[in-house]
């Protein structure tokens, strides 16, 4: 299902009503159906939301992420507005999993996304499981010339290669799209050690996936990822982005389904944002995994749109990039 955002998402602090260098996201934010958008001159952005954890239960992970994009949108609202007066941050709504069909609502998205992208905007998912990326990928396959190379790079702790027979999962997505896609390449950043069988090693070396371990990615060794990132987003012609939040240290992001005691910290994360979202052949990002019935004190909400607005800001050239 497909519906629109409640106006009670964007809302919040306001300084003024006519300075508009005073103004936030919520007093900016245009709440528009997806059939609604025209196709932009000027670079802007949508948003979409995907409100389902169908995919964590069937990997048996602990549910609530489905309440991450509405949360998301909460706090993002009173952020400052960073962006040109004529650029635009258009929320279309949410696709709905109901009665646990993942796949018709992976689709959904996927047609919501590649319009998105027909019309000339960047786009943004808030997830939802980490099965919202396959959804997300469908948009952007459709919305490229056949035999376009697709290049996905993924923050997170897990590789989310398990075997798909009996149903796909939130632990599946990566490897259906690599089985089924020639055109399309793997790089996972944070992989954890503790955090995926040897079995799933295997198949991410079978599968040719590129992988940085958690414990690799210290100060010495950061100008060599950037330069590597930089190697393969050079060489595909469109990069998808996207963000598992149990990559982070649960420390900082305690509100997810599989928390990670040796995870990255925020300063890290934000680093590999503001890179790939810089670059012109990423136009889309999507956030997975905020699950605020899990959170302590709304930290792990908070962090999630901090870090999207940082990648809106890189995507859209905005003030805080």
């Amino acid at each position: 299902m497909y519906t629109l955002t409640d106006q009670k998402q964007w809302k919040g602090r306001i300084d003024s009503t006519t300075n508009k260098s005073s103004f936030r996201l919520h007093q900016k934010v245009q709440r528009l159906a997806i059939n609604d958008v025209s196709a932009s001159a000027k670079k802007s952005a949508a948003l979409v939301g995907f409100i389902c954890d169908e995919g964590v239960r069937r990997n048996q992970g602990r549910v609530g992420a489905a309440n991450g994009p509405n949360a998301l949108r909460e706090g993002l609202s009173s952020l400052p507005w960073t962006f040109e007066n004529e650029q635009q941050l258009i929320d279309i709504g949410n696709v709905v999993c109901l009665n646990h069909a993942l796949e018709e609502a992976q689709h959904e998205l996927g047609e919501v996304v590649g319009t998105v992208l027909q019309k000339n905007l960047q786009c943004v998912v808030l997830g939802g499981g980490h099965e919202t990326l396959y959804g997300h990928y469908l948009g952007v396959r459709s919305a490229l010339p056949k035999g376009a190379k697709i290049g996905i790079i993924n923050i997170d702790a897990h590789f989310d290669l398990r075997p798909y027979d009996e149903q796909p999962s939130s632990g599946t997505m990566f490897r259906q799209i690599l089985e089924q896609d020639p055109h399309t390449d793997y790089f996972v950043v944070g992989i954890q050690r503790y955090g995926n069988t040897r079995e799933l090693f295997e198949k991410a070396d079978e599968l040719n996936v590129k992988y940085v371990y958690e414990d690799q990615m210290t100060v010495a060794n950061q100008q060599q990822l950037m330069d590597d990132l930089q190697h393969y987003m050079d060489q595909h012609d469109y990069i998808l982005l996207t963000l598992c939040m149990d990559v982070l240290n649960a420390a900082f992001a305690p509100g997810v389904s599989a928390p990670s005691p040796f995870g990255l910290e925020p300063s890290t994360v934000r680093s590999l944002l503001q890179k790939v979202t810089a670059h012109p052949h990423t136009h889309s990002f999507d956030i997975c995994e905020v699950n605020p019935l899990l959170d302590e004190n709304g930290r792990t909400v908070k962090l999630g749109a901090y870090f999207v607005y940082e990648a809106l800001n890189n995507l859209l050239g905005g003030q805080g990039s």
